[in-house]
């Protein structure tokens, strides 16, 4: 095993260093930002450990802080983190068995499957999606500790942008796949649901029926979307 580590391209460990170092600066958003909302210090640690999944932590504390319902926030979350079960089907081999599995399955996120499967063979895909997994569960609670000292510190993180870097870096990394129609057709659709449904539904409520739609969307438009995955990789 230690020589498969030593095999990695210095440019991979390069770009799997700097994507635990951003997932850790956008997890200082979000300490402050659940910091700002008046959640204990604590909280978004566990949070970060527990959960390991930014988008939904981050929805989880927007719908609670906006006044939104803690039952709202889970099942937006959820439905957020639906993606791992595709996830799981395209890197089952990587998670190993047992014990290890069960933290595999833990550490199983865009990013981690993203470099995996980009790795030609079996052991380096494996050990990238170690190494990215285990760096994520570092750094990303660690940023969570770190944004929470600053907010509880800080009178109004806003002056200092923590509550704009996570819709900021969110922006940023969707606006490339706008291009694509197929991508950019469901985004606008669940955009408008959500915007629409603002005025007239409890906090919380609009961002389920954007995803909802979405996934309606989804389904509408290519109904057995898993099975092709799987004759794809077969």
């Amino acid at each position: 095993m230690r020589s498969i580590w030593r095999t990695l391209d210095q440019s991979l460990w390069r770009d799997l260093a700097l994507v635990c170092l951003a997932i850790g600066v956008v997890g200082l958003s979000y300490g402050a930002t659940a910091a700002s909302a008046g959640f204990p210090l604590w909280f978004p640690v566990l949070m970060g450990v527990l959960v390991l999944a930014a988008s939904s932590e981050f929805l989880f504390i927007g719908i609670i802080a906006g006044g939104g319902s803690p039952i709202a926030a889970l099942v937006a979350g959820l439905l957020v983190n639906a993606r791992h079960l595709p996830f799981g089907l395209a890197v089952p081999d990587v998670l190993g068995r047992g014990w290890r599995r069960a933290l595999g399955v833990h550490l199983m996120n865009d990013e981690t499957v993203v470099f995996a499967m980009a790795q030609q063979g079996m052991s380096r895909q494996k050990v990238t999606y170690w190494a990215c997994g285990l760096g994520i569960l570092v750094c990303w609670p660690t940023g969570a500790l770190l944004g929470a000292a600053a907010g509880s510190a800080m009178r109004n993180t806003d002056t200092f942008g923590f509550d704009a870097m996570f819709p900021a870096v969110f922006v940023a990394l969707i606006l490339p796949a706008l291009r694509d129609a197929g991508v950019r057709r469901p985004a606008l659709l669940g955009a408008a649901l959500a915007l629409l449904s603002v005025p007239f539904l409890p906090a919380g409520i609009p961002v389920l029926a954007a995803l909802a739609g979405l996934v309606g969307f989804r389904y509408s438009t290519d109904p057995t979307p898993v099975a092709t995955t799987k004759k794809e990789a077969a």
